[in-house]
């Protein structure tokens, strides 16, 4: 059994930041690739950004310069840093890992998700 939990979300005033922080748990051997996702009211859910077990990183364009993503491999802990927050990253986010089991599964996790609202 593995579990993610994410913390961090909330109502902030535009120009504001969160961080949103993930944490796995459970039978875990290693962790590939974690990332984070939203999705909005009648939306699609999009990839926000991802980051490798080696530390290399990606964003989707709506977020460059303003976002950071990190990982704590020693506590199989992700966290994405929110700055300059405007109305439209409104949604809910969602922490993805892909990782191997100790029974040597290899399988993709969903944390439940976690509510970003921003205020105009």
């Amino acid at each position: 059994q593995v579990h993610l939990v994410e913390s961090g979300g909330g109502l902030v005033q535009a120009g504001g930041s969160l961080r949103l922080s993930c944490a796995a748990s459970g039978s875990i051997f290693s962790i590939n690739a974690m990332g984070w996702y939203r999705q909005a009211p009648g939306k699609q859910r999009e990839l926000v950004a991802g980051i490798t077990s080696d530390g290399r990183t990606n964003y989707a364009d709506s977020v460059k310069g303003r976002f950071t993503i990190s990982r704590a491999n020693a506590n199989n802990t992700m966290y994405l840093q929110m700055n300059s927050l405007k109305p439209e990253d409104t949604a809910v986010y969602y922490c993805n890992a892909v990782l191997t089991t100790t029974s040597q599964r290899f399988l993709n996790y969903w944390g439940q998700g976690t509510q970003v609202t921003v205020s105009s």
